[in-house]
């Protein structure tokens, strides 16, 4: 099981961040709405605000046991394209940089691995709808009290309603790719009046086997946290993701899924960019960037 990469369900990873984010509300301003409907209410405003909306240009840091690297992110409307533009926080070496740019001049230019990226993409998300639309008969929730919403989590000063979740005994997934619910547990921070997803802690409290055990497993422990935030709007974007999964694939090939992931410094894109102009984007960018921090080195007394 590997992680896919964040916005439009890239991942396996967004598939368990929107899986669980789905499963999610209990207003108090309505006690009379069942829970099972206010979690159906919020799965349908989740999925109509999957992969669609405005497009950002945004910063991508990733922590990982092998170190840190930062990209620049931008949407398009054929895929997502990035770019690496530091590695452990220093700027790259000149033929890292070359090889960067080299890589991204050749996706821009090779419409067959444009559309093998794209179709990745769309695949993904339709796994992540998949599994939201089965979240609200996954998961029993329990009222667990209230916060305030925070730079980076929810909307600034707004409450969020805090769920404590577990599984439903009585849920039977479909397919493998729900198997995941059966095994996890943990809370949710819910924007009540959004109807949006601030935060998600989830926890393995058990194996969860895929085909009988024969296909693979995860590890009991297992753990993943995400956050979500406005940034600007009214338009929500994953904004934190921490991971941290073991187990086994074909139950020999052991897998380790450790990182610690921030999405930050988002800025609208234009809407109808194509991903050449997407990486033209990502290289002024990043030559407008590295001219600020060599303005700033010869400005620095040291």
């Amino acid at each position: 099981m590997k992680p896919i990469p964040i916005r439009s369900a890239w991942t396996v990873r967004a598939l368990a961040v929107l899986a669980i984010a789905g499963a999610t509300v209990l207003a108090s301003e309505t006690p009379s709405v069942s829970p099972a409907d206010l979690v159906r209410q919020t799965v349908d405003n989740e999925l109509k605000h999957s992969g669609d909306g405005p497009k950002f240009m945004f910063r991508d840091t990733k922590e990982t046991p092998r170190g840190s690297s930062t990209k620049l992110m931008v949407e398009t409307r054929d895929a997502m394209a990035g770019m690496l533009i530091a590695i452990n926080g220093k700027p790259l070496a000149p033929g890292i940089r070359q090889a960067e740019l080299s890589r991204l001049d050749h996706l821009a230019q090779d419409r067959e691995a444009l559309q093998r990226k794209r179709k990745q993409e769309k695949d993904d998300e339709a796994r992540v709808n998949r599994i939201v639309k089965a979240l609200p008969d996954a998961f029993i929730f329990e009222p667990d009290g209230t916060q305030l919403g925070v730079p980076g989590m929810g909307k600034l000063g707004n409450e969020l309603v805090r769920l404590k979740f577990r599984p439903n005994p009585k849920y039977d997934p479909p397919t493998r790719t729900e198997q995941v619910l059966t095994g996890m547990q943990g809370y949710v921070l819910i924007d009540a009046n959004k109807d949006r997803i601030a935060k998600i802690d989830g926890t393995l409290f058990k194996d969860v086997t895929f085909g009988w055990g024969i296909l693979g497993h995860l590890d009991k422990g297992g753990h993943f946290l995400v956050e979500q935030a406005d940034v600007g709007g009214d338009h929500w974007e994953i904004s934190h993701m921490s991971l941290d999964f073991t187990g086994k694939i074909l139950l020999f090939k052991g897998i380790s899924i450790k990182s610690d992931e921030a999405f930050s410094d988002f800025h609208p894109a234009p809407p109808d960019l194509t991903f050449a102009q997407g990486v033209e984007l990502l290289k002024k960018q990043e030559s407008a960037l590295a001219e600020n921090q060599a303005n700033e080195q010869n400005q620095d007394p040291k």
